[in-house]
């Protein structure tokens, strides 16, 4: 259970949190590799994007930059900028948790949900909460990752892209 008033270290005497939302959507196209949470996961098409087209880290660095106020992942790394093609999701996700901006801020929590009509991805699950806590600097449980279909409606259901949504818990102290 959180403690809404704790001692801490920023003059206050307050733990400050702050929650983060993030979603983002890419198109399943051929002859691209399906890259999910900086898992290559073996499938007939892949994600079309700038970078690695990770759509789960995508949605995950948009919920922690969203807590803090800090803008996207557009703003950190935009599509017309050329370092940035096929950069790896995880290395960027990284940067961020290294960044200024986020000095004194860690992740209580994060929860991502994958959705995709196909390919099945839950024998790569753990794999995946493993590189998002290798990549956020957090201890495993902190990160679920979980996967859903849409029952066949909508673009994800007709196998046309792969939506995430994250959701994440920040603190200060």
């Amino acid at each position: 259970m959180l403690e809404p008033r704790m001692k801490s270290a920023n003059n206050t005497g307050i733990k400050m949190f702050r929650i983060g939302c993030g979603y983002d959507v890419h198109k399943l196209v051929e002859d691209r590799k399906l890259i999910l949470c900086g898992v290559d996961i073996p499938w007939e098409k892949g994600l079309l994007g700038h970078s690695d087209a990770d759509v789960a880290v995508h949605a995950f660095m948009d919920a922690i930059l969203g807590a803090l106020a800090l803008g996207d992942i557009g703003k950190w790394f935009p599509d017309n900028d050329a370092s940035f093609k096929g950069a790896d999701s995880l290395k960027l996700l990284t940067h961020i948790m290294k960044s200024p901006e986020l000095s004194g801020w860690a992740i209580e929590n994060a929860d991502i949900t994958i959705i995709a009509q196909r390919p099945k991805v839950s024998p790569y699950i753990q794999e995946m909460r493993r590189n998002i806590a290798l990549a956020a600097g957090v201890e495993l449980e902190r990160i679920s990752v979980k996967a859903t279909t849409t029952e066949k409606l909508g673009f994800c259901g007709r196998g046309e892209g792969i939506a995430a949504e994250a959701v994440v818990l920040m603190s200060r102290s």
